[in-house]
């Protein structure tokens, strides 16, 4: 009887000692299962470089899905399962510096962004995928689209075919017309502690502010988690962001010759607000015209592309209209995959 209190004294002892430390709470707080049905694969790219590329499985023509900047593969997860599940094998790729991918220092031209893609689909064998990338991911799939057309069926924007070289907050005018604007357009209220101190919690300030919540796989790959459960540092560093605008191109689509969908969303994801005066209703009018200024130049370099493009404007869209407007987006690409040859 006394051998036993003991052990259980030395037990309790033992388990108090371990839920003490540090590590093993900041563990216990951060355990959390992927529910996407997913498999999680890595290839090896480059020496000692290897990307996450998550597949959902499916049947038919591949289709690879390609994350904006800031994102991983993982802001995929709801859209994927959705897509595998009616027409295609899908696969999707997190780039280097980003997610559980590796984070060299070097490696983040647009060229090597997209030998990193192609790499990929040597070493998984993927022959003549669709290639569907979101946002900045527009400068991988043109890169390969002019390239290596030969490698691929066709290729999708979503709101991916902005041109790096001719950007809107690049140009001053475009900018002093910005801050023309009311303020509550321009700014979005920041988040608070209590905003950060779960994922779930990001979530939903995501959602009171008009946006998709992006799964929260995403941001668990995005952001570290605090010993406490919330929401630490973004785990990409500034430099890999500079890094990666500095080896951006000049879009040229004229060399692709597979078919092409570019979804729009017009003048863009923004607050929706209602014009108090003239005045401001004036300042929104100019900044919508120099905002479809610039798109109209978008869509027309696009048109370049020899094989055919289909463009789908997408009105009043969040900039992840594969979130905002997932139905719309599926609905659209199983029409463009019907099509391919």
């Amino acid at each position: 009887m006394i051998e036993d209190k003991f052990l259980l004294s030395l037990f309790t002892f033992l388990v108090g000692s371990l839920l003490a430390n540090p590590a093993v709470r900041a563990q216990e707080a951060c355990v959390w299962h992927d529910p996407s049905k997913h498999v999680v694969k890595f290839v090896t790219v480059e020496e000692q470089v290897r990307l996450e590329v998550l597949d959902w499985g499916g049947s038919g023509r591949s289709v690879v899905l390609l994350a904006g900047s800031g994102n991983t593969a993982h802001v995929f997860d709801d859209f994927a399962e959705k897509l595998s599940g009616t027409c295609c094998h899908v696969y999707g790729i997190t780039r280097r510096g980003y997610g559980l991918s590796d984070h060299p220092d070097s490696g983040y031209s647009e060229q090597r962004l997209a030998d990193d893609i192609l790499h990929v689909l040597d070493s998984l064998k993927i022959v003549a995928p669709v290639l569907v990338g979101h946002s900045m991911a527009g400068e991988e799939l043109t890169r390969l689209g002019d390239e290596h057309s030969d490698r691929i069926a066709g290729l999708v924007y979503l709101d991916a075919a902005s041109d790096p070289t001719d950007f809107p907050a690049s140009s001053p005018d475009y900018m002093a017309l910005f801050q023309k604007l009311p303020e509550a357009m321009r700014t979005r209220p920041p988040r608070s502690a209590s905003d950060m101190k779960s994922f779930q919690a990001y979530r939903d300030w995501q959602v009171r502010n008009g946006d998709p919540p992006r799964p929260e796989a995403e941001l668990r790959n995005s952001f570290e988690c605090n010993s406490d459960g919330s929401v630490g540092k973004f785990k990409t560093t500034q430099q890999i962001h500079e890094a990666i605008g500095a080896g951006a191109q000049k879009r040229d689509y004229s060399k692709i010759r597979v078919p092409v969908l570019a979804f729009f969303t017009s003048a863009g994801d923004r607050p929706k607000y209602v014009p108090k005066d003239d005045q401001e209703r004036d300042a929104i009018a100019a900044f919508d015209a120099a905002t479809a200024a610039y798109i109209g130049r978008w869509r027309r370099n696009l048109q370049n592309a020899s094989a055919g493009v289909r463009i789908v404007d997408v009105p009043g869209a969040n900039h992840y209209l594969f979130l905002s407007n997932e139905a719309d987006v599926l609905r659209e690409l199983h029409v463009f995959l019907a099509g391919l040859r």
